[in-house]
């Protein structure tokens, strides 16, 4: 199985520096999932229900990035919180370093990506498993993830379609765009293939799945240098496509100063949404304001005034009082624009703000290579 290690020496840092963030206190909220369904990507099973869970709930399956477990994701993103507050399951499946030593999933592999093989085919006898054990609704299964659980995130809605009403991708890639470990380092770097036909094949001959396709939400930081933001753009391309919906969105615009484009099927639901987070980085926007904020700001899990955590369970519509595609989040639009002018319709810009752009110099390059390649944080 391929894994991603590149050669690369460690800077020699200053006194009292580390090229690593320091793990941050994590409250395991988490339990194990029981042994026993069939796990050929050998992958750690670990799920949240909320107390007094009732019958028929919700799930939403939960995939970290890398250099991370299921309970930092947990922590830092604030799923089980939401999942208290609005009674559904998760099921967090979780990379062991005997598949990956950088705990990443495996995005970029055949033997984890195709239906019934490897990784993705665990995650699919988990989902399977979480309806059995706990009664969830196979109507209602959703699924988010940061970076290679990103990637991974449309894996799983490529190749089992059919499992997923809707998914989240934060800085994720395409499917279909890498199948090895020099490929996966192109596509994070936005040299992938980017013709949206011919993406939305790749989705298309991942299953015999010949719809309805599940609706997607897209996020990216516009100064993400770990995985490009042409990547998001990419991903919205493949599904826009996959849908049958015209290149244009149908809304165009902007929300507190992040770019937005929103396509919406004939009955007016969003089927696919892409926000660009103006001067953000690798990671999870958050919100720390407030008096019951969802999540904790730390390494990934960027605070950024915007809770990306209750915007997508807003628009899978297990948010109280949101309808599925329907984002009521106060951080989007509760009503949207009619479509823009034709200039409006442009790709949600990617560079960052002047005043938050990465440093220059030699430590800049070197931090980058590492946090590329899932070594710093």
């Amino acid at each position: 199985m391929p894994r991603i290690a590149p050669r690369l020496r460690l800077p020699r840092l200053r006194k009292g520096m580390s090229g690593f963030a320091p793990r941050a206190a994590t409250v395991d909220r988490l339990s194990d999932l029981p042994a026993g369904a069939a796990n050929p990507g050998n992958l750690r099973g670990r799920f949240y229900v909320p107390e007094g869970l009732a019958e028929g709930a919700a799930l939403v399956v939960v995939l970290h990035g890398c250099t991370q477990d299921a309970a930092v994701y947990d922590h830092g993103s604030g799923w089980s919180t939401l999942a208290d507050r609005h009674g559904f399951a998760l099921l967090y499946p979780e990379q062991q370093r005997g598949n990956n030593p950088m705990l990443c999933f495996n995005w970029f592999s055949g033997e984890d990506i195709a239906r019934g093989r490897g990784e993705a085919a665990s995650i699919a006898a988990m989902v399977a498993q979480m309806e059995a054990l706990h009664g969830v609704d196979g109507r209602r299964v959703y699924v988010t993830g940061l970076s290679a659980g990103g990637a991974m995130t449309v894996v799983m809605l490529s190749a089992y379609p059919e499992l997923f009403a809707a998914g989240a991708v934060l800085a994720g890639v395409a499917y279909g765009c890498a199948d090895s470990v020099s490929g996966a380092f192109e596509c994070m770097a936005g040299r992938g293939p980017g013709d949206g036909a011919a993406l939305a094949k790749s989705v298309r001959r991942a299953s015999a799945h010949d719809g309805p396709w599940p609706r997607l939400q897209v996020w990216q930081g516009s100064a993400d240098t770990t995985v490009v933001p042409g990547n998001a753009n990419a991903i919205a391309k493949q599904w826009v496509a996959l849908h049958g919906l015209s290149d244009s969105p149908d809304e165009a615009g902007e929300v507190d100063g992040h770019p937005r484009r929103a396509w919406r099927g004939e009955d007016g639901t969003v089927l696919i949404e892409q926000l660009s987070i103006t001067g953000m980085a690798h990671g999870v926007p958050l919100a720390g304001g407030g008096e019951d904020p969802v999540g904790k700001a730390g390494a990934h899990m960027l605070d950024v005034g915007l809770s990306s955590t209750q915007a997508i369970a807003e628009f899978f519509g297990i948010a109280s009082g949101a309808a599925a595609g329907q984002t009521t989040s106060a951080c989007l639009p509760a009503k949207t624009a009619p479509r823009p002018r034709a200039d409006a319709r442009a790709e949600p810009r990617t560079e960052p703000r002047a005043a938050e752009a990465a440093a220059s110099g030699p430590q800049a390059v070197i931090e980058k290579a590492l946090r590329a390649a899932g070594l710093m944080r």
